[in-house]
């Protein structure tokens, strides 16, 4: 509404000075019309100077025109994408390796999703057949339902369609409680990691621990019946944790909880440069993707699957990471 109405009101000055300029009437200062050109208005003032044949001429117009449509097509961009893939859930395929991963495992699959937050019922019924034709082996949660009206119940027993050979299990989020939604999920089947952990197969250990901001994380006490070679994948859902506490032992952490910026500038995360909200303390560097712990273990995190509120995502799509995992 806002460029719809800069870029109308800009157009309409540009025809009114034109025919004030015919007429001999005292003109609409050049001054004005640069102004509302650069503010949003560059789609409005090249129409007008077209449609009325006004300062076509001008050299000096014709700059700030085009730096007015710059200015103009920015947003326009941006709106146009939070509309369209910013709300397309995407699979992003990612092949892991370690030198502890058991070499008779290779090619296990683990599929992660985190921040569920407003997802739809019927999202998430299409996420889950799409992830029943990808063979999965393992489905891990990274946390944030939402609990307003008890949604997070339908999510949750959307998420327990999805087959996979060893299970689902999940850690919670800031923004969890965690008494109910541990309890709906025990209900469906998935099983909450709440600074424990379990051997899944010979050689592969998971662990999760309690979310940072509502109770107390423990990666040592999570991953205390690890086995010396076993290769460990801690679950946390803030990657601060791992900057806060030895991550010692572990081979790889997967986390979520800053929506990689959620409206950014062309994907570039500017609001976490200020590091509180409270998202991270330590600004993009757990933005999205990988990243390392102060212990030099990869970290990654997701861009998350849902929406918090209704909070629009720009130049962050909407994503179920699965890896793939193999013997370095």
């Amino acid at each position: 509404m806002f460029l719809l109405l800069t870029n109308t009101f800009t157009f309409f000055l540009y025809v009114t000075d034109k025919r004030k300029a015919v007429k001999g009437k005292r003109c609409i200062s050049e001054k004005t019309l640069l102004i509302f050109t650069i503010l949003c208005g560059g789609i409005g003032a090249l129409l007008g100077m077209y449609f009325a044949n006004h300062k076509t001429r001008n050299r000096k117009f014709k700059f700030v025109v085009v730096i007015g449509l710059i200015i103009t097509f920015i947003p326009v961009i941006h709106i146009a994408h939070g509309l369209t893939l910013s709300k397309i859930i995407r699979y992003v395929e990612i092949e892991f390796r370690s030198e502890n991963w058991p070499p008779e495992l290779d090619g296990y699959r683990i599929a992660f999703m985190s921040d569920m937050h407003a997802i739809t019922e019927e999202n998430m019924r299409k996420v889950a057949t799409e992830l029943n034709d990808r063979d999965l082996d393992l489905l891990l949660l990274g946390g944030d339902f939402l609990m307003e009206n008890n949604h997070y119940q339908g999510t949750v027993r959307e998420i327990a369609q999805i087959s996979t050979t060893d299970g689902i299990f999940g850690v919670e989020g800031n923004h969890d409680d965690y008494k109910k939604v541990f309890k709906a999920k025990k209900e469906y089947g998935i099983k909450p990691l709440d600074n424990s952990g379990r051997c899944i197969r010979e050689g592969f250990y998971l662990a999760g621990v309690q979310d940072m901001y509502n109770r107390n994380p423990n990666i040592k006490e999570a991953i205390a019946n690890a086995h010396t070679n076993d290769f460990v994948l801690l679950l946390s859902h803030s990657p601060d944790l791992s900057m806060l506490q030895s991550t010692d032992g572990i081979d790889l952490i997967l986390s979520g909880h800053t929506h990689a910026g959620q409206i950014t500038f062309f994907g570039y995360p500017f609001y976490l440069l200020y590091g509180s909200l409270p998202i991270t303390d330590y600004g993009t560097r757990f933005a999205y993707g990988f990243a390392c712990s102060a212990d030099d273990v990869p970290v990654f995190i997701t861009s998350g699957i849902g929406t918090f509120s209704h909070v629009p995502r720009i130049f962050t799509r909407p994503e179920v990471v699965i890896f793939t995992m193999y013997s370095e």
